[in-house]
């Protein structure tokens, strides 16, 4: 069945969007600044290959007892989940860099996380900041039966359990990346000619899928063999690495948009939604953290979803400077400006709401 052509309204009498994006604007002009990276994110980005290939590199040229061996490889996930937010998620946005040949180079990093360039723009760039949080379209807040991160979706008898084991699934992300997903994705998302730009050759991306995959499992799990560690030691690294990245990944994802106070609209039986696209990214996008160093350096800004959502194209280093713009615009026109001020209290408010999207529907 074809989906349904989602509209967002065009009708804005208050002009919130023209004004915001005025004053933005005007901020970058007067302070002579580029939309994209400087010295500071690529500095942040050496940091962050640092933390994903010394730790795998003394693995493997020093003998390591086994507790520091799983230690490394925890800090090698850690490692890749901040490339992935910092360097990747930037460079695939055309924000990394004013130059093309920078953002292709760096945003091929997702093949680091096991996974494919195409199929990320299309999931993330279109899918998921167009159609964000609406129910058969942003495939973000699909998880098949097992999680009910949706009121649309169809509850299941085990969502009342989800409130217990949903964390522990989120460490499964980036291996389903690497095993099933992104096969998945690529015949998916071909076959309904989605494409963020041009559409690729078929034969192309396949190849390239599959070449990437190959270039992957040898450097993560042949060349560990080769080099004599047992399939168990080489099993058990793969799997904390994994792990540790999918669960700061997924985490990290979800308090932007699983929350209390973001929204779920779907739109009528045209497929007409009721605001315009920027006022609906209020409604479905919330912040965390906006106060904490740590959080902003390691997550690539993505705790301040809110302005990556409305301006995707500016890199995150200036997310601090334009969230003022962006709330006290979002103010003055009596719109949402959704917003946590701890990483733990976001937590604790995500873990609610699984609460109670994981009650039977007729009593929730």
């Amino acid at each position: 069945m074809a989906k349904q052509i989602v509209s967002f309204s065009r009708k804005d009498p208050a002009k919130f969007f023209k004004t915001l994006n005025k004053r933005v604007n005007n901020y970058f002009k007067e302070n002579n600044l580029k939309r994209t990276g400087n010295w500071r994110l690529y500095l942040k980005a050496m940091v962050m290959f640092s933390l994903l290939i010394i730790p795998g590199v003394l693995i493997l040229t020093v003998t390591l007892p086994g507790w520091a061996q799983i230690l490394c490889m925890v800090i090698v996930g850690v490692g890749m989940a901040g490339v992935g937010m910092n360097v990747m998620h930037d460079a695939n946005h055309g924000s990394f860099s004013s130059k093309k040949w920078v953002n292709k180079l760096m945003g091929s990093s997702i093949y680091i996380l096991a996974g494919n360039d195409y199929n990320w723009k299309v999931q993330h760039n279109v899918l998921h900041h167009t159609y964000t949080n609406i129910q058969g379209h942003d495939e973000d807040i699909d998880a098949g039966r097992i999680i009910r991160f949706s009121k649309h979706s169809k509850w299941f008898r085990i969502h009342k359990y989800q409130k217990y084991y949903a964390f522990f699934l989120y460490g499964l992300l980036t291996a389903n990346w690497a095993i099933t997903t992104d096969f998945i994705q690529t015949y998916n998302y071909l076959k309904r000619k989605l494409a963020y730009g041009k559409l690729p050759n078929p034969a192309t991306q396949w190849t390239k899928l599959i070449i990437g995959k190959i270039v992957y499992y040898s450097l993560w799990v042949v060349l560990p063999l080769y080099l004599g560690f047992a399939w168990w030691e080489v099993l058990i690294g793969f799997i904390v690495m994994h792990y540790t990245a999918g669960i700061i990944l997924s985490v990290v994802f979800q308090l932007a948009h699983v929350m209390p106070n973001t929204e779920m609209p779907m739109p009528n039986k045209e497929g007409n939604m009721k605001n315009t696209w920027a006022i609906h990214q209020l409604f479905t996008t919330s912040n965390f953290s906006p106060k904490s160093w740590l959080v902003k350096f390691y997550t690539g800004g993505l705790n301040r979803q809110v302005e990556h959502h409305l301006f995707a194209n500016i890199s995150h280093i200036h997310y601090d400077k334009i969230a003022k713009i962006v709330k006290e615009t979002a103010n003055e026109f009596s719109l949402p400006y959704n917003e946590y001020n701890t990483f733990f209290q976001a937590v604790a408010e995500h873990y609610n709401q699984l609460k109670t999207l994981g009650k039977k529907p007729n009593i929730a």
